[in-house]
Order: structure tokens, then C-alpha cells, then sequence
């Protein structure tokens, strides 16, 4: 066995893997990859099931099925080279092998936990591997932190979860959307060219000053008047456009004003049709889904930018079906968006007749509640698209959304990466983080996270000491 052969390692891929991302097992280019027995079992129940999750499970199971098409069982057995991939031209192409292992001839007294069990199964299979190859290193790669533990319990030297479509290593690296500069912004600036464009101002930086910045990130200074955006940039220069906070503190939609600087910069974006998708951020309580929906109608109905307000939103029971009783997909998902219902009671509580006025805006501003599941295959023109609660996304899930929305449209996503609910997602790997970092220098987004609870004082104190 050569030098290569031993630094090769051998990644075990647990169901949940495939299911996070079809093509997972090419992740692994110069190491082996094993799939049990158990795994592709599993995956032959979900593909049939009326799933969201069964479109995952049966592109896994194609994509297995074109690198192993013309492999004889001895090949299986033996390993298929995966699809080679030139990373770096200086060095050859090299490529580990896929390798399907009948788990099933395995005891179970290697791990000594009982076979009639998935997870039990794949776990033993990595053992014996970890028994059989003792010179090379084998990897099980999960997403189930309970089989991660139970792995190590018994004896897998290593285990490890799938990251490689993780963009941060640490929900703290995040972007909130804004930069804060110690002191007087102009004072560390020096000298800049200025012009005026209507009634904004808009300075030239010097990049220097400013090396790490993307586009519509929102600046503030440690004073209680600077505030601007960054509306451009180049090798040379950085352009701002001045907007000060007490103009960000004097905007309003639908009624709304904000009631602090953060709010003051989500409204900025969302009120901004130049700006296609605004990402929201922050803990419970911090005016997401109120100033997402003002906007909207403050869009819709004063100012006739766009024609229709679409809301949705998952959850697991939505995932997976809207339910047979009687009713529209609107009655059926009204459930599931109360927090859009309750926000327009809110908006018209002063009203003489709030409900009424409530059925009266969601008619004039033609909301419509959708389920994720119905969201694939459309094409959404001229239309505000609320994805509330985005944080129980993945990328994937997040992408089937994005890529429905045509011309003219505008994309608001909330999410509080604290009330993560699906068993599969943490903060680093949600679709919201993802979609944070991947979009951060697309010209056409803007983040912001909603720093401090305006709720109630109570929900203020529960965010900070619960």
C-alpha cells in the first residue's frame, strides 16, 4: 500500500447527509467514500413519500446511480472512482473511490448496540471499517448530533458533521449588515470628493480607509448623527451615500416609524426598490415581521410599486402536507401565519372596526399566505414575497424560493437563528446564514440585524436573561 493510499481517508455518509445535499459524496474528492447498505434502504422509503425531503432522496439515489451505472458488483464492492475534479493544475487529478459496504453482514456485537436500528447499523458498519483498515482514518459524517455521540460512545475514534457548504465557522462572524467606526467617522476619514445626486450626498472614500466593505452595508459612527450607505466601490475609492441618522429615524411606512437607528436602516432597505432582497435578523421581539409587512403595503397601496403582498413561511408540519379538510390553501395555512394577522391588527388597532379593516388591506393589497411546497415551478412578477421564520430553511429549500422571483419583485426574508426548530440545523449550517453571507456583496441585498427587543420590556428581559 502506497504513501497516497494511506493518507486517503475513509468518510462513512450517514442518510441525513444525502438528504442535506444529494451530491455530498463528491465533496470528497482524494479520500473513499462509503455508503452502506443501510443508507441507500433508507432513502428507498423516503423517495416515495409525499416529502418535501423524497425530491433529496431521489436525486441522490440518480446521482449514485450515473457513477456506479456501468460498474460491475465486484466494482461496488471493491470502490468506483468518483468523478474526477483538476484542483490544483500544477498537481494530478487525484480521486478516491465510492465503495457501497453491505452493513448487513457486519455483527452487531462490534458495537455491541442493537441491529435493528438504522443508525446502529451505520455506526457498526464505521467501526468495523475503523477494526479492518486500523492504518487509515475513518470518518463517520452526520447530522444527527444524538448518532454523533452514540458513535463516539462505542468506541469511532472520529466523527464529524457535514460542513462543507458552511460558509462561517462561528454564528458571532456573521454580518449584521452594518459597520460601527469608534469616535468621529469624518475626523478618521480625513479629506473625500462629495456630490450632491437629489437630495442625497454622495462621498468618494478613499479604500484605504475602508478595506473590508460590501455593498449596502450601512455605516454609523460613534456620534448620534453620522449614518450612510455604501452604494459602491472600486480598487480606489468607496462610495457612500449620506443619509444621517435623524433621516433614518424620520421615515415611516404604513403608520410605522422606527424606534431605533436598526430599525431605522431595515427600513431604509425594505423601502427601497432598488434593493431585491432585504434579509431581517435578530432575537424575538425586535420588529421584524411589523416593519417586513408596513413596508409592503406602504409599497403597495401609497405608492403602487408593486401588486401583491405573497407570505410564507415552513414548518415542519407544512413541509410535509397542508392537510385534506376543507378549506383554501389560504384558510389552511392562516394557522401557521397568524403573525402576519396579528401584525395587521396591530397596524389598524386604532381603527374604528380593526377586523374589518384587517379583511379590508388584505384584499386592497391582495395578500395571499402560500405554502413553501407550492412555491416551486412558479414564477412571482411585480409582487413582495415575506418569507417569514427563514431560519428553519436550508440553502437548498432558500434557493427554490429565491430563483422563483421574476422581474420586479422584492424578496424579504426574517429569521431569529435562535429558534432554529428542524433537527438537522444549527445557526452556522441554516439557510439564512448561508444566504447572509452568500448574497453580502450582491448589489441588489441589503442585511440587517435588528440589534435590541422593542416588544415589551418583559420581552426584553426574558431575550436578556432567559
Amino acid at each position: 500500500m502506497g504513501k497516497d493510499d494511506l493518507d486517503r481517508k475513509i468518510y462513512v455518509l450517514d442518510t441525513n447527509v444525502l438528504l442535506h445535499e444529494p451530491l455530498a459524496y463528491l465533496s470528497f474528492q482524494e479520500h473513499d467514500v462509503v455508503i452502506p447498505m443501510t443508507v441507500l434502504e433508507e432513502l428507498d422509503h423516503i423517495k416515495d413519500r409525499k416529502r418535501d425531503v423524497s425530491r433529496d432522496a431521489r436525486v441522490a439515489i440518480r446521482s449514485l446511480d450515473d457513477v456506479l451505472t456501468d460498474a460491475t458488483p465486484e466494482q461496488m464492492l471493491e470502490g468506483v472512482d468518483l468523478p474526477k475534479v483538476q484542483r490544483d493544475p500544477n498537481k494530478p487529478a487525484s480521486s478516491g473511490k465510492l465503495i457501497i459496504v453491505n452493513d448487513h453482514l457486519y455483527p452487531d456485537s462490534i458495537s455491541g448496540l442493537p441491529g435493528n436500528e438504522n443508525d446502529h447499523s451505520i455506526i457498526n458498519c464505521a467501526l468495523q471499517l475503523q477494526k479492518q483498515y486500523t492504518e487509515k482514518k475513518v470518518i463517520l459524517v452526520t447530522k444527527d448530533i444524538n448518532m454523533r455521540l452514540k458513535a463516539k460512545g462505542v468506541g469511532l475514534k472520529f466523527v464529524e458533521d457535514y460542513r462543507t457548504d458552511q460558509l462561517i465557522d462561528d454564528i458571532n462572524l456573521l454580518t449584521s449588515g452594518y459597520n460601527k467606526f469608534e469616535g468621529d467617522f469624518w475626523e478618521s476619514v480625513g479629506e473625500c470628493q462629495t456630490e450632491q445626486q437629489g437630495r442625497y450626498s454622495l462621498h468618494k472614500v478613499p479604500k484605504s480607509r475602508m478595506p473590508e466593505v460590501f455593498y449596502n452595508e450601512y455605516l454609523l459612527d460613534g456620534g448620534e448623527h453620522f449614518a450612510a450607505r455604501v452604494v459602491g466601490y472600486d480598487e480606489a475609492h468607496v462610495t457612500l451615500k449620506d443619509i444621517s441618522v435623524e433621516r433614518l429615524l424620520h421615515q415611516q411606512a404604513w403608520g410605522v416609524k422606527p424606534k431605533n437607528v436598526y430599525q431605522g436602516m431595515a427600513l431604509d432597505a425594505l423601502l427601497d426598490p432598488n434593493i431585491e432582497l432585504v434579509v431581517l435578523t435578530g432575537p424575538a421581539g425586535c420588529g421584524k415581521t411589523l416593519l417586513a409587512l408596513a413596508s409592503a403595503l406602504e409599497m403597495i397601496i401609497e405608492k403602487g410599486v408593486y401588486d401583491k403582498v405573497i407570505v410564507t413561511r415552513n414548518t415542519p408540519e407544512i413541509a410535509e402536507s397542508i392537510g385534506f379538510l376543507p378549506g383554501t390553501e389560504e384558510e389552511k395555512m392562516a394557522p401557521w401565519l397568524a403573525a402576519i394577522t396579528d401584525t395587521l391588527e396591530v397596524l389598524h388597532k386604532h381603527d374604528e372596526s380593526p377586523i374589518s379593516s384587517r379583511n379590508y388591506i388584505m384584499e386592497k393589497a391582495n395578500i395571499q399566505f402560500k405554502s413553501v411546497n407550492f412555491m416551486r415551478g412558479r414564477s412571482i412578477q411585480n409582487a413582495v414575497v415575506i418569507l417569514d421564520e427563514s431560519q428553519n430553511l436550508t440553502a437548498s429549500q432558500l434557493k427554490t424560493i429565491i430563483t422563483r422571483c421574476g422581474e420586479g419583485t422584492k424578496l424579504i426574508c426574517t429569521g431569529n437563528l435562535a429558534q432554529i426548530d428542524s433537527n438537522y440545523l444549527t445557526p452556522v449550517t441554516s439557510g439564512l446564514t448561508y444566504i447572509v453571507e452568500r448574497f453580502k456583496d450582491f448589489e441588489g441585498s441589503a442585511t440587517i440585524n435588528l440589534n435590541g427587543v422593542v416588544r415589551s420590556r418583559l420581552a426584553s428581559f426574558a431575550e436578556e436573561n432567559l
